[in-house]
């Protein structure tokens, strides 16, 4: 039996560290997981600790994870192209004798705008009418395993944007977008057309009614598949004095819709296509005539996008290009971030089925995931572009994390996590600095159990706030 002295002597680091997290620890005492640790860089001194090394789920926080290896594999400035290609090359008179392909680049942020700048560019090429088809080549990755519950019940139905699927030739983050308008006089049905096109891109079942003025906006819908068609239901009501509004919903095939935009696109530029378009898997024939091309926004640009608004088809994406054979699939893209974690010194366990953190299998520690917080800052060359993609409490887009003192709404930058099913987690990574500047790292990842359903981000944010504030202004 140890002596009591000796007892409290080995009890007291621990006690010590985790009273840097008082607060948030009295989550546990309401059954949640907790692993917590905050810690100074340049002593490595630890400031607080709940279970560092325990393994939990970090949900949206595995998006950290691919920021860093995608930053690691292509330097800030990469860019993924997007070309149209074809074995012909147009005669005299602008024919295309053969199809024409579009080689999906893997580009996660490819918009309506880039497909209209391709089509402007094959039109500047010469290119009036094609004699075969336009094939839309997802060779690189797609149509891509769902393997969430979100995701495989979208390619049915689908009430959101978040749970698009994934292609290497998806455009719009995989989601079709229809405009609502108000008629003309009350009663009438509201006006409802495609986003990217005066043609019909997507079939749409319009259940809005014109109300009169200052009646009140309310809209809702859902994207059904009916008879292997993407079909956009809207419901509710507009007032007539309402602005247009724009909503987005997964689409149940993105190289599909691909295929559809960019032949409405190439339609109203006067580019008759005569065998109208379909999908492919297979690779553009290396013999292939490059007709036009068009570069993405530079990766650090990508990576703000990803993590401030924690876009999880952009981060699946950039996962999936980070595969190096074709053909890719989640949970590889998971292994190449795994690959490149191995190499971080001190960082543990990590289980990764996805870079977006829409798995709840994925799994880390908050030690891990400050080990990779450390390995990011000193690498000059790429820690500025990774803090860029981390938000300010006071500054961030994410409103729900304004709340707590000053110290913490200034001097923290941090990246979070949210996931309800099949429990609650909640998570949060990041640097903060000191009253006397030193720069800090810390990472708290809560789940729940079957027993705690429920967890609201208050919950969390309270405490560790009241937490942090105390180590910044200690130091």
């Amino acid at each position: 039996m140890l002596r009591l002295p000796l007892l409290l002597a080995l009890l007291l680091p621990l006690a010590a560290h985790a009273s840097g997290f008082a607060e948030l620890g009295r989550l546990a005492d309401k059954g949640f997981l907790i692993g917590a640790e905050a810690r100074l860089l340049d002593d490595r001194e630890v400031l607080g600790a709940i279970e560092p090394e325990r393994q939990l789920s970090p949900a949206s926080v595995s998006k950290s994870y691919l920021a860093a290896a995608a930053l690691d594999r292509w330097g800030p400035q990469h860019r993924f192209t997007t070309r149209l290609v074809s074995e012909a090359l147009p005669d005299g008179e602008g024919v295309l004798k053969g199809d024409l392909i579009l080689d999906g680049g893997g580009d996660p942020s490819l918009t309506t705008e880039d497909l209209w700048r391709l089509t402007q560019r094959l039109h500047q090429r010469g290119v009036r009418r094609v004699e075969g088809r336009l094939v839309v080549s997802q060779w690189r990755f797609g149509p891509v395993e769902c393997i969430t519950t979100d995701r495989c019940d979208a390619r049915q139905r689908v009430a959101n944007a978040y749970s698009a699927l994934l292609s290497s030739a998806g455009v719009n983050y995989g989601s079709w977008c229809v405009s609502v308008a108000p008629a003309a006089s009350p009663g009438q049905p509201a006006r409802v057309t495609s986003c990217d096109s005066q043609a019909a891109l997507v079939e749409i079942d319009n259940r809005v009614e014109t109300k009169p003025d200052n009646s009140g906006t309310e809209l809702n819908a859902e994207r059904v598949t009916r008879e292997g068609r993407d079909v956009m239901v809207v419901r509710g009501q507009i007032s007539t004095n309402a602005r247009p509004r724009d909503i987005y919903r997964a689409s149940s095939d993105p190289a599909g819709q691909t295929a559809a935009t960019l032949l409405a696109m190439l339609e109203q530029a006067g580019i008759a296509v005569r065998e109208g378009a379909i999908t492919s898997e297979a690779e553009p024939p290396a013999a292939a005539h490059a007709l036009a091309a068009v570069e993405g926004r530079p990766l650090q640009e990508l990576l703000l996008r990803v993590m401030n608004y924690s876009n999880n088809f952009m981060a699946d994406m950039l996962a999936l290009n980070l595969v190096e054979t074709p053909r890719g699939d989640l949970r590889l893209g998971g292994s190449a971030i795994e690959t490149f974690v191995a190499g971080i010194p001190d960082h543990g366990p990590l289980t990764l089925l996805s870079g977006s953190g829409l798995t709840p299998e994925n799994r880390t520690s908050a030690r891990g995931a400050n080990a990779l917080l450390e390995s990011m800052f000193h690498r000059a060359a790429l820690f500025p572009s990774f803090v860029a993609t981390l938000q300010s409490p006071d500054n961030g887009v994410m409103r729900f994390i304004r709340r707590g003192p000053p110290a913490f709404q200034q001097q923290v930058m941090l990246k979070t996590g949210t996931l309800n099913q099949p429990v609650a987690v909640r998570a949060l990574s990041g640097y903060f600095r000191t009253r006397s500047g030193r720069w800090g790292v810390f990472s708290v990842l809560v789940n729940g159990t079957g027993s705690t359903p429920y967890l609201s981000w208050s919950q969390v944010l309270d405490p560790l706030s009241l937490d942090l504030e105390r180590m910044i202004e200690a130091h």
